[in-house]
């Protein structure tokens, strides 16, 4: 079934385009989950309701081509995640402005499997997982980020900095304890 077939089947209530709906989306949503929740358990919860979620609301879905299915997901999973930290968590930002600190060159991410690079961002304390998979993967502002998570910008952008230079050390970490 392409996209447009499973959108259209979904928007019909045909169960077989429910379930290519579930295939075709279920792993690139659990990565959203994860990289938002880190755990397992709490990933399959969100995931559950994501897929209730669009399932009902597909309605509101405007089909743009190859790919706006996915994006469309993503976002209602990253939205739900958040809001499921927000509920669970008790988070913390830092207010402090770092930006006067000049950012390091990135790490070199050859070599490091991807699962091994979302097992890293999984790690990092919430308030830092927050700020960076909704900047790096979302694309949002810092401004969005601070409506989204009522915070300042300042602490968005001081958060991104933070979860930047603990990740750098995670993946140095990781290169020096599997040099050959």
């Amino acid at each position: 079934m392409t996209e447009q077939e499973i959108v259209n089947g979904v928007k019909n209530r045909d169960r077989k385009a429910m379930r290519a709906m579930y295939d075709l989306l279920a792993g690139s949503a659990m990565a959203t989950a994860r990289r938002y929740l880190g755990e397992d358990d709490r990933c399959r919860d969100v995931l559950q309701d994501c897929f209730l979620k669009a399932f009902t609301r597909i309605s509101d879905f405007d089909y743009r081509g190859d790919g706006s299915l996915r994006a469309w997901m993503t976002r209602i999973v990253a939205n739900e995640s958040i809001n499921q930290l927000k509920r669970q968590t008790k988070m913390t930002f830092l207010e402090e402005n770092d930006m006067d600190i000049a950012d390091e060159e990135p790490p070199n991410l050859s070599g490091i499997p991807p699962e091994e690079i979302n097992r890293m961002i999984a790690s990092l304390p919430t308030g830092y997982r927050m700020v960076f998979n909704q900047y790096v993967f979302e694309h949002k502002s810092h401004k969005e980020i601070a409506q989204s998570l009522g915070i300042k910008e300042n602490s968005s952008a001081s958060q991104l900095l933070r979860a930047k230079r603990l990740l750098a050390k995670m993946i140095h970490q990781y290169q020096q304890d599997h040099d050959d």
